[in-house]
């Protein structure tokens, strides 16, 4: 188990955390996209993880996260798992180094136990609402949870469009959030690019999960990463 901790303070105006989805990574040379996002100034590294039951694709297993993590030791790896019964990974993910671990409450029966048993295994708790998903399903679990992840496309494959109504969602969570005195952070998963990275900072999202824009950037990664940060300031 990974003992980093994850600052979850928002940040100032005109800042962002990114966190490179590795979904999009270059499978063939793996270890050096990791380095290089890492090198650009990527805050957190995504790992996608997908089981081909509760989305239509398969994904990285924990090995891939326990044989990033010595080359990454001083990382907060953000696991999002878009699987069916959670609690049946959590712990192992957790022991391969994970820091963050996000659900889905479409995936569970029990949702408050997931997220208890995340925190139990020493990880920040997160919940990701797919596009359909509203933000009431966390009214009851609100001091679970430390982080949400807004899905502003499907789940299931990277490289697809922006749902642009999505943004409301954001700004509906940073309400619920200030309203509450919650402190968890607002996450934004799907088709972001340095196009909407700006409105999305300014409805409320802390942290921009971003694949396609990073690791297939026409300049390179680290304009890529460069890109969604200066969107950010301007």
């Amino acid at each position: 188990m990974s003992d980093i901790i994850v600052n979850l303070k928002r940040r100032p105006a005109g800042e962002i955390r990114v966190a490179p989805s590795l979904l999009a990574a270059d499978f063939a040379h793996f270890g050096s996209d990791v380095a290089s996002a890492i090198e650009a100034g990527a805050d957190w590294l995504h790992f996608d993880i997908m089981d081909g039951h509760f989305v239509p694709n398969l994904s990285f297993s924990a090995d891939l996260v326990r044989a990033v993590r010595p080359a990454q030791s001083g990382v907060p790896f953000d696991v999002h798992l878009m699987v069916e019964r959670p609690e049946d990974y959590i712990g192992a993910f957790a022991d391969a180094g994970a820091n963050l671990i996000t659900i889905h409450p479409e995936s569970t029966v029990h949702l408050q136990r997931n997220l208890a048993m995340i925190r139990a295994h020493g990880c920040r708790a997160g919940v990701a609402l797919n596009p359909a998903t509203t933000p009431e399903v966390l009214r009851y679990v609100l001091p679970d949870i430390d982080l949400v992840l807004v899905m502003t496309v499907n789940p299931g494959f990277g490289g697809q469009k922006f749902l642009p109504v999505a943004g409301k969602k954001v700004a509906e969570l940073d309400r619920i959030r200030q309203e509450t005195e919650s402190g968890y952070l607002i996450s934004v998963d799907g088709g972001v690019d340095a196009g909407v990275a700006a409105q999305l900072s300014q409805d409320g999202a802390d942290v921009l999960v971003a694949g396609s824009s990073v690791f297939h950037h026409p300049m390179g990664v680290t304009e890529g990463v460069s890109a969604l940060r200066n969107s950010v300031r301007q």
